[in-house]
């Protein structure tokens, strides 16, 4: 196909990309409003502000608010399109064999970052708050406002998800043949340091529930992302073998 050929279908991906996410956005934000999806997300805090209302210190913010969730639920109902756009363009230029192994990591990926945002709404979070509210007394109590306290929700559910994508990465990467499970082995020890950076700065609250809950599933993923690159290792192995073979015959 000819270069401005590339940029025309190029323009019309980021166009269904954009329009998908556009309509992802209208329908989280009728949920939001429909299934009163402030009060889930304030639900795990209510026992330590005796179910009081968040404070608005601006006209807009309950909107801003609506908002940030609408966009966070339209991200992932318009990720199936925008993958599906985004392989379309790249499928033509890799091998069958590889389009075979991608195609399901792309999805599996959706379910990954769904099972993130449940792990850190269900555990992290409850746990986090349990800590921090472990502060509070007599004399000093929390004040929060709703674009602190949701703001503070949204980015740690995003960043589980995000982070529950690492062996999406990994077998795509492996696929590619760019990383091979010998270097994630060789490299353990900078990852679990990375990891427990990580996990301190993303989860606010001490070592014990860093550690426990987010260095965890973490250090898991990671050794799951090993097992893949040596599947898929020796699934291209195994192939070599057989191609070998034939040509022999």
């Amino acid at each position: 196909m000819p270069f401005f050929d590339h940029l025309e279908e190029l323009r019309w991906r980021i166009l269904w990309s954009l329009l998908s996410l556009v309509v992802g956005t209208g329908i989280g934000f009728w949920a939001a409003l429909r299934f009163d999806l402030l009060s889930l997300l304030k639900r795990p805090l209510d026992p330590y502000i005796d179910g009081a209302q968040l404070l608005a210190l601006s006209v807009t913010a309950p909107f801003m608010i609506h908002f940030q969730i609408a966009l966070t639920v339209g991200v992932v109902l318009a990720a199936p399109v925008i993958l599906y756009e985004i392989w379309a363009f790249l499928a033509p230029a890799l091998t069958q064999k590889e389009r075979r192994a991608i195609m399901p990591a792309l999805y599996l990926g959706v379910v990954l970052f769904g099972i993130g945002v449940a792990v850190s709404y269900l555990y992290v979070l409850p746990m986090t708050l349990k800590f921090l509210g472990s502060f509070q007394s007599e004399s000093l109590a929390w004040a929060l406002t709703v674009d602190f306290y949701f703001g503070f929700v949204i980015k740690l559910l995003v960043a589980f998800g995000v982070m529950f994508e690492l062996p999406v990465v990994v077998l795509i990467l492996a696929t590619l043949g760019l990383i091979t499970s010998k270097f994630l082995s060789s490299k353990r020890r900078y990852a679990i340091g990375f990891m427990a950076v990580a996990a301190v700065l993303i989860t606010p609250g001490d070592a014990v529930t860093a550690s426990i809950f987010m260095m965890g599933p973490l250090m898991l993923l990671y050794e799951l992302s090993i097992l893949l690159a040596k599947l898929v290792e020796r699934s291209r192995a195994r192939a070599a073998a057989a191609e070998k073979l034939a040509e022999a015959q």
